[in-house]
């Protein structure tokens, strides 16, 4: 699988770019089976303390999952995913030959009340020592449509600043940019349908809405970086030590 030059230009102009069909129905639907194994497994053995940062406050009639971490590291099947040919071929051509995951996440967005995730640029969660050497591969696991949750992006914001982010006083993990900021910028859907990968840039803006629909949205973000590239000053903590190199 290969980009054209068009598909280049308009990811660093736009600051994403969405590729149909990566993976095929089959494969998708093993992950969703073993990721769904683990987070059953996960939740059962939560500590209290740690429910409000993995439990989704959206859902009320019963405890669901709203993510995992660095999933590369803990399920083979991911590892796999990872180090895909077509995958990596994908965004080698962003940001350079010798690739590795820095993070990684699996986002559950069940349905009937899975929560928003608020407007935020990944290169601030990171803080990577060059800008542009993380690229984020988002992995549709289900289709990802404007009812259950979808992410908006604000084009050509690759282009600018990462810009200082805050978070509500019981939500110190929910790190988010600030009102004013937002208010200048349109965000766009960007839907995708299952074995589709949306790609963009650490600077762009993106969020999801909630999931008001009956079905899930699950996806797996792949956080890659280049061979010259680490998290300098990262805003939460990150364990370099589950870096995996891919290329």
């Amino acid at each position: 699988m290969k980009l054209s030059e068009a598909d280049v230009v308009r990811y660093r102009h736009v600051g994403h770019l969405t590729v149909p069909g990566v993976f095929g129905a089959d494969r998708t639907a093993a992950i969703v089976a073993d990721i769904e194994a683990w987070g059953e497994q996960f939740l059962a053995d939560l500590p209290p303390a740690q429910r409000a940062w993995y439990v989704d406050g959206g859902v009320k009639a019963r405890s669901v999952l709203r993510k995992l971490d660095n999933p590369h590291h803990h399920r083979p099947l991911v590892r796999e995913l990872a180090r895909d040919p077509a995958l990596v071929q994908l965004v080698e051509a962003f940001i350079g030959p010798g690739v590795s995951v820095y993070f990684s996440q699996i986002f559950f967005k069940p349905p009937e009340g899975g929560g928003p995730k608020p407007a935020h640029q990944d290169n601030f969660y990171f803080g990577p020592n060059d800008i542009e050497g993380v690229i984020t591969a988002w992995v549709a696991l289900d289709d990802a449509t404007l009812e259950n949750g979808c992410l908006y992006f604000g084009d050509g914001t690759n282009q600018g600043p990462v810009y200082p982010h805050e978070a509500p006083a019981d939500e110190p993990y929910n790190l988010q940019l600030p009102a004013e900021i937002l208010a200048r910028q349109p965000m766009s859907p960007a839907p995708v349908l299952r074995g589709g990968v949306s790609f963009h840039h650490g600077n762009t803006f993106h969020q999801s809405g909630p999931n008001t629909s009956t079905r899930w949205r699950r996806a797996c973000a792949l956080h890659y970086v280049n061979r010259d590239t680490f998290f300098e000053h990262p805003a939460l903590p990150y364990d370099e030590s589950l870096k995996l190199r891919i290329s």
